[in-house]
């Protein structure tokens, strides 16, 4: 098979030949149809994850069908159109598993950082980190949301909002773009806040309600005039962002974090206190999460918009990503 390999950590990506490796007993095997670029896929080509081995394939957007499954598999079979994201895997015996908490799992697996990942033609899952994609979703489009896409809908639907309810979602990139869409699809009051203003018609397609530039306008003010959020969704990782907004949640309401800031964030404790307010993150999901996100993106029919590269443009497509160029997903169409 060709994969994508970064060799050690900092050096370029080298697509190589690989023997296509037979699955464990408890895995399965998937030919990879497309797989999403994350940002985090620079914790394998920098190095910055801990216990990460050499070479590596990273990839944990990875949509195909199973090829092979391992001796022990009952729940999938040859032809099944399967997706595997972030969550790698469950020991199902520590504490958190025990409680049927698998992302908290003691001893989880990362897809694309644990073992390889989907910058390949095939790659092998454990079968409890494998979801059902609907058949009318195109692979290219499934991927994403696979991150992206069960990050944001996972965080909305553990959150208290509820419809009607005014929720705002802070930056229209690669994770908010979606959480744009969901939030409308679940009947909230939607408010996309960006400082691009380029982007107000976009977010208004994507089913905004309303629109704060945050380049000209205090957010916090703006949603305080719209009565005051029950969640603020934070995708943009950026510690002012996050810092804007807290001043706009109104009574019993929450700031989720799901974009990872490089710096601390400073905190309006009093505004916190004042409205029985908070401040949470929220990171990713289980496998069926991802079934679940997958699901409701076929009914409602959410997409990310995405930009596609070859499995020999990988170099290229890594850099739109970490660059911010890709509008605003970067899928490999294997």
């Amino acid at each position: 098979m060709q994969a994508a390999v970064v060799p050690e950590a900092g050096a370029d990506f080298e697509v190589v030949e690989r023997e296509v490796a037979d699955p464990d007993p408890t895995e399965v095997r998937v030919a990879v149809d497309a797989c999403g670029i994350c940002h985090s896929d620079a914790f394998v080509v920098e190095g910055t994850f801990p216990g990460v081995t050499y070479p590596r394939i990273p990839g944990h957007e990875v949509v195909g069908r199973v090829d092979a499954a391992g001796a022990d598999v009952t729940a999938w079979s040859e032809g099944d159109r399967v997706g595997a994201g972030w969550h790698g895997g469950h020991c199902f015996t520590c504490d958190p598993c025990r409680r049927g908490d698998f992302l908290q799992c003691e001893n989880a697996e990362i897809t694309g950082l644990s073992f390889d990942g989907g910058y390949a033609e095939y790659a092998t899952v454990p079968s409890e980190a494998v979801a059902a994609v609907p058949d009318d979703l195109d692979a290219v489009d499934a991927a994403p949301l696979l991150c992206a896409g069960v990050t944001t809908y996972n965080a909305l639907r553990n959150s208290d909002a509820r419809p009607g309810d005014l929720v705002a979602v802070v930056g229209v990139g690669g994770l908010g773009h979606l959480g744009v869409q969901y939030a409308h699809a679940a009947g909230f009051e939607t408010v996309a806040v960006s400082r691009s203003p380029d982007k107000r018609e976009m977010a208004a397609d994507l089913g905004a309600d309303h629109f704060v530039d945050a380049s000209e306008t205090d957010p916090a003010e703006a949603l305080q005039d719209l009565g005051g959020a029950k969640v603020v969704l934070s995708t943009a990782p950026s510690a002012n962002a996050v810092e804007s907004v807290i001043g706009g949640l109104g009574t019993n309401g929450e700031a989720v974090v799901v974009g990872l800031p490089g710096d601390p964030v400073p905190t309006d404790v009093q505004h916190l206190i004042g409205t029985c307010g908070a401040v949470s993150g929220w990171g990713s999901g289980h496998a069926r999460d991802s079934q679940d996100t997958l699901e409701f993106s076929s009914l409602r029919e959410i997409t990310p918009v995405v930009e596609t590269f070859g499995l020999s443009d990988v170099g290229t497509a890594y850099d739109r990503m970490m660059n911010n160029d890709a509008r605003f997903r970067a899928v490999l169409d294997i």
